[in-house]
């Protein structure tokens, strides 16, 4: 037998064994710190969290985080500068991977917009970068762009996404140029050719599309702001581009060209939008149109005549939308192709007022509502 004073003398380390833990338990996530432009690939391929800190990027470089690990963690301590003044596409930020969280923290991407704006957004003059290539599944949330030269958010993904917290801010670029009109053009904030992507409760300050959807389905932009811009956007569907299953809801756009808007390239054909539904969406200061659709859009010039090529299905305002529009500004105006607008479009939850009643053309089934 085992001697009292044996035993007592094991129970310590028998009550290590049984207390110790696992691998799983004691392993900790490990995270690479970015502290420089030059750390970026190293951080990226090591297969750890990413802390992003305070650095500079060279101009006509990215700052690629592409092919990360799925169910990375990337968190933003420190404002990001992305040196301006060279000319070249872009983007400057690339992000993809498969379920990532990134956080910004409220910390800020600055563009440096000032350095290219000429008034001519990516319709010539300078060669002007995007800003913000989004391919990722997962959270993005909680950060402030700044002065993007041209478009900010380029959304591409395929996999379940949601966009949060996020603020654009574009101000800057309403500063005139010679020619009296604004610096700042084809400001977009975010143009989306995704599937299963949420918008939600961000903030838009351009002079261009607060929403612009090319491409997709699954889609839902809610609680969103919108100002100085051209308003949520459908298109411009171009030739076999197809827009599904899109929810608008719960936000407010004010101060804006247009309001709520769906545009059909002239022309093009195979193409089609169906099932789009507004709701809840508050509309305020708009001196063109409060609710537009329209199948003759050309960049800039619009013919007037509508083509029939892109087939436009199912829109319907639910309840709780209100579009004001300022005393130059018309209330709605629908243009549409022969037979190409189809479908149920029930707008009994649409109330215009202000301005001039606009028209409807096109015989497009609008029950609940008229001019």
């Amino acid at each position: 037998m085992i001697a009292l004073q044996q035993l007592i003398a094991l129970l310590p380390l028998l009550s290590l064994t049984l207390a110790a833990p696992s691998n799983s338990t004691i392993s900790k996530r490990c995270t690479s710190a970015i502290t420089s432009y030059d750390g970026v690939s190293s951080a990226v391929s090591s297969g750890c969290d990413i802390d992003l800190g305070a650095i500079t990027v060279p101009a006509g470089k990215a700052l690629d985080l592409s092919g990360l690990k799925s169910g990375i963690k990337v968190s933003v301590s420190g404002n990001v500068k992305f040196t301006g003044g060279k000319e070249w596409e872009g983007p400057m930020f690339i992000i993809d991977g498969t379920d990532i969280t990134f956080d910004g923290k409220g910390h800020t991407f600055d563009g440096q917009g000032k350095t290219f704006w000429d008034g001519l957004g990516s319709n010539g003059g300078k060669t002007k970068p995007k800003m913000m290539k989004i391919k990722m599944s997962g959270t993005f949330s909680n950060l402030v762009v700044l002065n993007a030269p041209v478009q900010a958010f380029s959304v591409g993904n395929k996999k379940a996404l949601t966009i949060k917290g996020i603020t654009v801010d574009t101000r800057d670029g309403n500063a005139l140029g010679g020619d009296g009109k604004a610096l700042g053009h084809n400001s977009d904030c975010f143009d989306v050719s995704a599937t299963d992507t949420t918008l939600d409760g961000n903030f838009c300050y351009n002079q261009d599309d607060c929403l612009a959807i090319n491409s997709g389905s699954g889609i839902t932009f809610s609680n969103n702001f919108c100002s100085g811009g051209h308003g949520i956007s459908i298109g411009s569907i171009q030739s076999d581009k197809v827009v599904s299953g899109i929810t608008i809801t719960g936000n407010t756009v004010e101060n804006s060209d247009n309001g709520i808007r769906i545009k059909t390239v002239y022309e093009a054909t195979g193409g089609s939008v169906s099932d789009v539904t507004y709701s809840n969406n508050k509309v305020t200061g708009i001196p063109k149109y409060g609710v537009v659709i329209q199948q003759d859009y050309e960049n800039g010039s619009p013919t007037g005549t509508p083509t029939n090529g892109i087939e436009i299905k199912n829109i319907n305002f639910k309840s709780g939308n209100t579009v004001q529009v300022t005393d130059e500004g018309k209330e709605v105006y629908v243009l549409c192709g022969s037979g190409s607008c189809i479908g149920k479009w029930d707008w009994s939850g649409l109330s215009v007022s202000g301005g001039s009643r606009g028209s409807i053309t096109g015989n497009p089934p609008i029950t609940g509502f008229s001019l």
